[in-house]
Order: C-alpha cells, then sequence, then structure tokens
C-alpha cells in the first residue's frame, strides 16, 4: 500500500511514517515544515518529503491518505481530497487498525511524563527479552530511534505507546488514545492543559474516561492514587482490573526513597526490589513505579524491572546535558508546563543540592502558555532558581512576559532578543553554576549557543 502522509514532520506522524515503511507500505509525505533533524531522519529512512500542502499532490495516488492533526479545514491538499472523495484517515486511527491490531497494547497516558515512563516501560521489557515495538514522542537513550515495530529479528505481540490526550484530526475529536485499544494502561496524573481545545478539566476527565472504557475485562488500568482528577475518572466507572501507585494510603505501589536517590520498591506492603539508578526527582521515581507496575502485567518479575532500570539513560531533551564548559553544565529540558517547570527545577535542586546555582533560562511557547491560561503560575514554578531568564516577545505570546515574572523580583527578567539573553545569562554565570534551558521547542539554538558564548 502506498500511504501519503500529511503533516509528517511531527513527533507522532514521523513515527507513524518510520513504522509504516517497516511494514512494508511505500510512504511518502509533505509538511508546511520540511527540515531537520526531522527530515533527515525520515529520508533516511527512503520516505520521500515535500515542502507544502500544494493540491498536485493528489498526482501521486496514493491508496490512502493519513491526515496529521496539525491540518485543518481550508488547507489546499485537504479541500483536494475531499473534494475528490479520496480514502483519508487520522493518523491515531491508523495506527490502531495497522499496527496495534491483535498486539498487547501498554499505552502510558498523563499531562506530564508520558514520553520518559513510555521510555522506561520500553526499556524493561527489552531487558527482559519481549523485546517490544514502540511509538514514543522522544528519543530514549537505550534505543536512540522513537519508534520500532518489534526488537531486531523479532516478531513481538508487545507495543508500548505515548498515549497523547491532544485531539486526532479535525474530523475526529476524540484524543488520540481512544483508537489504541489499551491492554495495559498508565494513567500517570490529569491537570489541565490543551488551553486550545479544551475548555477545563472536567472536558480532558471526559477523555480519560473514554481511555478507560477502551481497556478490556482482563486488561489492567494502573493509576496515580495521588490524583484527585484520576480517582474521578475512574468513579466514572472502570470495567477492568486495577492498580495503583503513590504515597497515598492504600495504594498497591509505593517506594521508599533513600538519601542516594535510589528507592525501595514496595507491592501491596512488602519491599520487592531496590532501584539503583542515575535520575533525580520524585516525578521520576513515581514515574518508574508506573512502569514496574505495567511491566509486571505482561509477567516481568519486580526485581527483574528494577535491574533493567539501573540501566535507564532517559530520553533526549529530559534534563539531558548539552555540554559543560569552564565549570558552567548546560541542561535541556522539554518543560513548558508551570507544573512540569517546577517538577524539572526542583529535580535539578535536589540532585545538585546548594553547592551550584541554577539559572533558569525559560521559553513558553506551547499553545496553551500562548494563551496566557497559566502565566500567573510561572513565578511560583521556578521559585527553586537563583536567577531566571525568559524569551518572548508580547507580540508572539500576547500577553508580557517581564510582567508575569515580576513578583519574582531582580532575579527574573525577560527578554525579546535571543542574542541580548544569551550575552546576560553568560555575564551571569560563574563556575560550578547549572544553566537549565526549558522549552517544547528548537529554542534558536539557544543550547549550542549558549556553550559557544561561555567557551569565548
Amino acid at each position: 500500500m502506498h500511504i501519503h502522509i500529511l503533516g509528517i514532520c511531527g513527533t507522532f506522524m514521523g513515527g507513524l511514517a518510520v513504522l509504516a515503511k517497516e511494514a512494508g507500505h511505500r510512504v511518502t509525505g509533505c509538511d508546511a515544515n520540511v527540515y531537520p533533524p526531522m527530515s533527515t531522519q525520515l529520508q533516511a529512512q527512503g520516505i520521500e518529503l515535500i515542502q507544502g500542502f500544494g493540491p498536485e499532490q493528489v498526482e501521486l495516488n496514493p491508496d490512502l491518505y493519513v491526515i496529521g492533526n496539525v491540518v485543518s479545514r481550508g488547507n489546499p491538499l485537504i479541500e483536494e481530497i475531499m473534494n475528490r472523495n479520496l480514502p483519508m484517515i487520522s493518523g491515531p486511527q491508523w495506527i490502531g487498525e495497522h499496527i496495534l491490531k491483535d498486539r498487547w497494547v501498554l499505552s502510558v497516558a498523563g499531562t506530564h511524563g508520558k514520553t520518559t515512563t513510555s521510555a522506561m516501560v520500553a526499556w524493561i521489557l527489552e531487558h527482559a527479552g519481549y523485546a517490544p515495538g514502540f511509538l514514543i514522542g522522544g528519543i530514549p537513550q537505550n534505543f536512540g530511534i522513537s519508534a520500532r515495530l518489534s526488537g531486531p529479528g523479532a516478531d513481538s505481540a508487545f507495543f508500548v505507546i505515548e498515549a497523547d490526550e491532544y485531539d486526532t484530526a479535525f474530523f475526529d475529536k476524540r484524543s488520540k488514545f481512544v483508537h489504541y485499544r489499551s491492554k495495559t494502561a498508565i494513567l500517570n496524573n490529569l491537570e489541565y492543559d490543551h488551553a486550545d481545545i479544551f475548555p477545563d478539566i472536567g472536558a480532558i476527565e471526559t477523555q480519560f474516561h473514554h481511555l478507560v472504557r477502551t481497556v478490556p475485562g482482563i486488561g489492567r488500568v494502573i493509576a496515580n492514587a495521588d490524583e484527585a482528577s484520576l480517582q474521578r475518572v475512574l468513579k466514572r466507572g472502570c470495567w477492568s482490573e486495577q492498580e495503583t501507585f503513590g504515597s497515598a494510603d492504600g495504594a498497591d505501589w509505593a517506594m521508599i526513597e533513600h538519601a542516594d536517590g535510589s528507592f525501595d520498591v514496595v507491592f501491596q506492603g512488602a519491599t520487592a526490589a531496590r532501584v539503583n539508578w542515575q535520575l533525580s526527582g520524585k516525578h521520576n521515581r513515581a514515574n518508574a513505579l508506573a512502569a514496574i507496575a505495567a511491566a509486571r502485567h505482561v509477567g516481568v518479575p519486580i526485581a527483574a524491572a528494577a535491574e533493567a532500570l539501573a540501566n535507564f539513560q532517559s530520553v533526549k531533551r529530559r534534563m539531558e546535558v548539552r555540554g559543560t564548559v569552564n565549570g558552567v553544565t548546560v541542561y535541556d529540558d522539554f518543560a513548558h508546563h508551570p507544573t512540569a517547570i517546577d517538577t524539572t527545577v526542583g529535580g535539578l535542586r535536589q540532585k545538585i543540592g546548594n553547592t551550584g546555582r541554577i539559572l533558569a533560562v525559560l521559553e513558553p511557547r506551547s499553545n496553551t502558555m500562548k494563551l496566557g491560561t497559566m502565566k500567573d503560575a510561572l513565578p511560583g514554578s521556578l521559585k527553586q532558581a537563583d536567577l531566571v531568564f525568559g524569551f518572548g516577545s508580547e507580540k508572539s505570546l500576547g500577553w508580557n512576559l517581564g510582567e508575569a515574572l515580576s513578583p519574582m523580583g531582580a532575579i527574573a527578567a525577560a527578554y525579546d532578543d535571543l542574542d541580548a539573553m544569551v550575552n546576560a545569562v553568560v555575564a551571569a554565570a560563574r563556575s560550578g553554576d547549572h544553566i537549565l534551558v526549558m522549552s517544547n521547542g528548537g529554542f534558536g539554538g539557544v543550547h549550542q549557543k549558549l556553550l559557544e558564548a561561555l567557551q569565548s
């Protein structure tokens, strides 16, 4: 089958393209912005890319058009496809019908931690010999790729997928994850996000309950017991096995934390294993509990899962060290929601203690942040940073970043010129400092700019 993918350079659709090619399909695609690194990754797979959405692309005569959720009505190619009544399908539905069908699907849903937890589950299964397929919204460093059908030479029955609550396509406003038919579903957490499509948290809870409704009776829902929002979701009805994790009384999975960052895994009141690893932060330990619980559902012993996590290398852009120059370390992190920012800064503070300063460099560029819905939460989320450098103009954001950061006083400043901000950060930095860059975009290559400026 020849499929043509609209919006192919997005993380999800790019992963779909790799899976489709691996499954033996001919794959072409288009996007508004065809540029590295996604373009080079796809072209290396033999996938032909076209810049833009010109209606003449129908002359490719594919068997099926797979539509990404970045594409909307009015798009010239979509209008041509619809006028000719050509076959089209959303990306999540195609994945569900062509890749996930007849597999044991382990999905990870939640406002935060989906990528890291999915990577943990995939690595635990890999370490245990299950050779899973996966589709993850980042690049797990243990694998070096974001998607694959199965391990090399294997035909695995297991597939790990990051289950996004964002809507499916312009013609399907359900969350992507309803198409995956999960047998093991992790519900990591649930906060208000995606203000561009959800009016309130109740609307997101409804979508999460749609996910719960798709899990079979022999399946298992693994939910964070500390999240009131998830408890409300489950009270609407759950027809599957349930396990909980967290610090709440009665949680099936809990932890005993140690000063060196290791922790004991406690299952139903009994200590079952210890995880000795390199990651920091309570959020990562909670992610690990959920991943261990999910792996146990498919048959991986708790001790084996803990052993796998000792070699877990996390995901690119999750507290990834980009370099150290003259005693100053530069990190890259994907955090863009206030809760994620708070967790990331707090995790770094826990890791370094009070021996160094944290210089937080933030670009609020997500759709939710651009709408200004959460701007008032920014100062609180950055409270553990020593200095804060925000980037964004009132024209690009629609609100004044400097005003939003003003409660922090002299330790925070906003910039609308990237080079000026880099110069300010470097002027403030001293040996022993930690520069934490947070954005869900490329941020103008600021990481490399900082490292080069520190060098000079």
